[in-house]
């Protein structure tokens, strides 16, 4: 999320025609048009932040900037050329990394939650802790997951480390109930 992606689509030669049609996972499908005969593009129905991304006169690829959760789900080119017409299929999936909270609850205990990542964060405790993590599902795709520290024993010590794995990074972070 908030990234730019590039996706290209390999030119053959003498290209007469690339078109990139877009089915996003939410919302309308959106096309790309390029015709080298006539030099023209043309858009239909894509955002804004989907545009050409032109080398040597050509458009090689598509660019998407500010990348944003709308715009996951299947991009296919195909090039029309002298020696046939040619597809590839992208699929796009967005990461969006959790935003991390730890804080001591009413009783005491450490809480941490990762809210709005996509997919849910792994949530994990230092001391080791028998807690187990609760998902809340969001109408973006997203989904805060919230673990609250239970352990018998911590060993003497009143330090506790919530530690969080996601595929678009990892961290930590300790607090004192």
């Amino acid at each position: 999320v908030g990234d730019s992606s590039v996706l290209t689509c390999p030119l053959k030669e003498n290209t007469t025609m690339l078109i990139w049609t877009i089915t996003p996972k939410v919302g309308g499908p959106c096309t790309l048009l390029y015709r080298a005969d006539t030099n023209m593009a043309h858009r239909g129905n894509c955002s804004d932040n989907i545009n050409w991304k032109f080398k040597a006169g050509l458009p090689s690829a598509l660019e998407i900037q500010q990348v944003g959760i709308a715009q996951e789900g299947i991009y296919s080119c195909e090039v029309a050329s002298a020696n046939g017409n040619f597809r590839t299929t992208n699929h796009l999936t967005v990461l969006a990394p959790p935003r991390l909270s730890l804080y001591c609850d009413e009783q005491g205990s450490p809480v941490c939650e990762a809210a709005a990542g996509k997919p849910p964060a792994q949530l994990s405790w230092l001391p080791e802790s028998s807690s187990r993590a609760e998902e809340k599902r969001h109408d973006n795709g997203t989904v805060t997951v919230l673990s609250k520290f239970t352990a018998c024993s911590t060993n003497g010590t009143n330090v506790t480390t919530c530690m969080v794995s996601h595929p678009a990074g990892n961290w930590s972070e300790s607090i004192a109930c």
